[in-house]
């Protein structure tokens, strides 16, 4: 069937915005854990709609803050939240819901980690020097 030309214009630009990624990023395939299988095909998350976990672009706060609450919900009740978390904090990933934490709480996580680090290397740096005198 032949489209007028405008008609055929807006089917095109229609099909183009389509055939668009949508704005909402995937989250990475975590590698594999030989001796135990993938960690991954136990989590809770894998049964429920990805749009859960990950914001659409311009989402308002307040949906937001409910749909990460949801998210969370389903991430405590996960028997491999731990995992999915140090993995989220491993890659680091950037988006989403990961065991039970936001992207801005990972963040959290990771300085408090760096600085720990940090302190136990000035520490044990010290004690070495002081031993050593």
């Amino acid at each position: 069937m032949q489209h007028p030309p405008h008609q055929s214009l807006q089917v095109a630009a229609v099909q183009s915005l389509q055939a668009r990624p949508t704005a909402v990023p995937r989250p990475r395939v975590p590698a594999r854990q030989e001796e135990d299988g993938p960690w991954h095909a136990e989590a809770v998350c894998r049964r429920d709609e990805a749009g859960l976990f990950f914001a659409p672009s311009k989402e308002p706060t307040a949906a937001r803050l409910s749909r990460e609450e949801a998210a969370k919900r389903v991430c405590a009740r996960c028997p491999v939240m731990v995992a999915c978390r140090e993995h989220a904090l491993l890659q680091p990933e950037p988006y989403g819901v990961w065991g039970g934490l936001t992207a801005a709480e990972r963040r959290v996580v990771l300085a408090r980690r760096r600085r720990r680090g940090a302190e136990l290397r000035q520490t044990t740096g010290a004690g070495t020097i002081a031993a050593a005198g």
